[in-house]
């Protein structure tokens, strides 16, 4: 067993569709980004990444790889599960947090875990997603952007 943390943040920006956890959010702004700036699975990514040993999404994903300009962040996942699995592991657990002060994704979780379970090969009770504010701390306090922290538990292939 192997584990491992992933963090990531993103401004919001005016014009952008939000999406998080590969789920359409209602919102008057969305996330900057190279790719669709789904931070949530971008966090997701970084951990199953950690925890394998294959570095982060930077490295597999450059920000300037014009390929991959507003690229859907689930197509991303997709292709870190492929890599993981060529490397012998899979993913048995997500866990992660949401820090955002608005919109409130919290009736948005129960989408964000079927969509993440269909795409790691989870079932949904594998992934837990948790939501909370900075009580109007910091950037996320003042809704200048939206920052997730992930943990993924990965197993050895036998």
């Amino acid at each position: 067993m192997r584990s491992g943390v992933g963090y990531d943040v993103h401004a919001f920006a005016v014009g952008r569709i939000l999406v998080l956890g590969g789920v359409q959010i209602e919102h008057d702004k969305g996330l900057a980004g190279h790719s669709d700036g789904d931070a949530l699975i971008h966090a997701i990514m970084d951990s199953i990444l950690g925890a394998a040993g294959l570095g982060d999404i930077g490295m597999l994903f450059p920000s300037d790889a014009p390929l991959l300009e507003g690229i859907a962040s689930t197509t991303l996942l997709k292709k870190v599960k492929e890599k993981v699995e060529s490397a012998g592991y899979e993913t048995i657990f997500v866990d992660a947090t949401i820090i955002a002060q608005n919109p409130r994704v919290t009736p948005y979780i129960s989408s964000m875990k079927r969509t993440l379970s269909r795409i790691i090969g989870i079932d949904s009770e594998s992934i837990n997603i948790k939501a909370t504010t900075t009580d109007g701390l910091g950037f996320v306090g003042r809704e200048e952007g939206i920052g997730c922290l992930a943990i993924s538990t990965l197993k050895k292939l036998k």
